[in-house]
């Protein structure tokens, strides 16, 4: 059995190798020789007993096995910081540090503002790194299983499976909307607009059911995108309630008939940043402020 002695640097190495590609480039960013990351590495290598990095032309390259221990080795290191901001944290009764924060655009931009501005007022002394992911392949929880966010923001079962690794929970489901521009007199001959992210197979099972079958589809970055293209008259859309919150003018909303897609949304973290009070206290604060959703008005 092979003795995993790391030390904290040596996960940083592994680490930076990772993010770089290169052990020239992970050196420069350490702040170390390209030798002591390569000794570092090999060194990891034989305590782990497999090879991490393919080293070749295209640089270092993680095989299965270092992707894996780099997830690991994030989530180490993220333990060791907690470690000591907890202890604090028992000490002082005052929350501290950074908690990363990662979701989707649209509950970036119309439900975190309120969440974050009432948690910064009662811990003023952590700092919110937010980081907008798309929500598709592992997505907002695959961002929180490899170590890279304490908390996700994101879809939930049933809508996404979610690692059973994780902690997850529903915080809200909200139905889908059929939007598109105003004052035609037959839907039915627009194209439909959608993005990745969106709920694409029960948009279908909707359409499929309503005999609605558009002229042809059109994929688009996101979902702003899709409300611009809407907005301009190139087609139309079915779009969960947060998404088509304060939309303009040019677009008219109207609720599905039948029976509707449904985006549940909730929050996804990890058995070791759960029971730290940072985490508590934002789903707490975020529970609250969903008391109402920001979407409820339309």
């Amino acid at each position: 059995m092979h003795s995993l002695d790391l030390a904290p640097s040596d996960l940083r190495i592994l680490i930076a190798v990772h993010r770089e590609r290169s052990f020239s480039a992970a050196a420069i960013s350490l702040g170390l020789t390209q030798s002591a990351v390569s000794h570092a590495i090999r060194s990891a290598e034989r305590k782990v007993g497999v090879v991490l990095f393919d080293r070749g032309r295209g640089g270092a390259l993680p095989t299965a096995a270092g992707e894996s221990v780099v997830t690991h080795a994030r989530r180490v290191l993220r333990l060791l910081e907690t470690m000591g901001r907890e202890a604090q944290t028992v000490a002082s009764g005052q929350a501290s540090g950074v908690l990363r924060l990662a979701t989707f655009r649209s509950a970036a931009v119309y439900l975190l503002p309120s969440v974050l501005e009432r948690f910064s007022i009662k811990h003023p002394q952590v700092d919110i790194e937010v980081a907008i992911v798309r929500d598709v392949d592992r997505g907002l929880a695959g961002e929180v299983a490899d170590g890279k966010a304490d908390l996700a923001l994101a879809t939930v079962a049933p809508t996404t499976e979610i690692p059973a690794s994780l902690i997850s929970a529903e915080l809200f489901a909200e139905p889908y909307w059929l939007i598109h521009p105003p004052k035609l007199s037959d839907l039915r001959l627009l194209p439909l607009i959608t993005w990745d992210e969106n709920c694409s197979e029960e948009t279908k099972k909707w359409l499929a059911a309503q005999e609605w079958e558009p002229p042809k589809t059109i994929p688009a970055a996101d979902d702003s995108v899709v409300l611009s293209m809407v907005a301009h008259g190139l087609g139309f859309a079915v779009m969960p309630r947060l998404s088509v919150a304060n939309c303009d003018s040019r677009i008219a909303v109207q609720r599905l008939d039948g029976q509707t897609p449904t985006r549940h949304v909730g929050y996804v973290t990890t058995p070791e940043m759960a029971p730290t009070l940072a985490v508590r206290e934002f789903i707490r604060v975020l529970r609250d402020c969903l008391t109402v959703p920001a979407s409820a008005t339309l």
